[in-house]
């Protein structure tokens, strides 16, 4: 059961709690943790949640600096640290077992109340989703991050709701995974996708389209495009194009047309 936290006047404390709060409901329905080996994990998941918060709260450098702060804080002793303290070797040994499934369902769960709970923006542009991908350093025992020889990177997908602010969906991969097969595992039916340049693929433009996807994305500059339809520009507008086109040429023109529109901010054209 999850242990009740004491009234503290310490800061530190204050925000432990604001922070831990809404996870106390949310854990009761998470997977349990499970050993990867024969010996039983010395720490719960809530264990790992209380000292991954408190390792960033106070900034701390390093898994052998916080086992020694859970040995000596009071504070670390009596909310953070597992009832029967924790050694060296059961620490790490639980870390390493780490809750990658049970803290991508604590995402949802976390996502899905904050969107019922927060306000939404710019309604009238539709629901907007800002996805984009991140290469994320790891260490060279992390055999499933592949990258390139000598180096070892995770690649994290986010989707992050624009209306509300706040992340809605995100996936973890290894470093070389492409990132234009997340936008469709994202966006749902409906919601518009603000992508960058990197996602720019008219095999997939047109393959979201079919979908019901929409998608606001900047392309590169030399792309060809055959317009079909022409609009009328308004003097003194940001906008000095707008056009309905193909993009692209031969087996890589877009079956689908798709709306384009140049303008220019601050002296430079997009």
């Amino acid at each position: 059961m999850p242990r009740t936290l004491k009234p503290c006047r310490r800061k530190k404390t204050i925000s432990f709690r604001k922070l831990i709060s809404p996870l106390r409901r949310i854990l009761k329905g998470i997977i349990p943790l499970v050993s990867r080996g024969n010996r039983k994990l010395q720490m719960t998941f809530e264990d790992q949640l209380n000292d991954l918060i408190y390792f960033h709260l106070e900034d701390r450098t390093s898994g052998r600096d916080l086992i020694q702060s859970l040995k000596e804080d009071e504070f670390l002793r009596e909310h953070i640290a597992p009832e029967k303290g924790i050694e060296k070797s059961s620490f790490f040994e639980a870390v390493n077992s780490r809750g990658l499934k049970q803290l991508t369902q604590v995402f949802d769960a976390l996502s899905q109340e904050a969107h019922t709970l927060l306000p939404g923006e710019h309604t009238d542009l539709g629901d907007l989703v800002s996805v984009d991908g991140s290469l994320i350093d790891a260490t060279l025992s992390m055999a499933w991050a592949d990258y390139r020889k000598g180096a070892k990177k995770a690649k994290v997908h986010v989707g992050f709701n624009l209306n509300q602010s706040i992340p809605s969906k995100i996936f973890l991969t290894n470093g070389k995974e492409g990132e234009r097969p997340f936008v469709e595992k994202i966006v749902a039916k409906g919601q518009t996708a603000v992508i960058d340049r990197g996602y720019q693929g008219h095999k997939n433009f047109d393959m979201w389209q079919k979908e019901g996807i929409h998608f606001v994305c900047r392309i590169k500059e030399d792309t060809k495009k055959e317009a079909t339809i022409t609009n009328e520009v308004s003097p003194g507008s940001i906008v000095f194009y707008d056009a309905v086109t193909h993009l692209g040429a031969g087996i890589s023109k877009t079956e689908r047309q798709v709306r384009l529109v140049g303008y220019c901010v601050q002296g430079k054209d997009y």
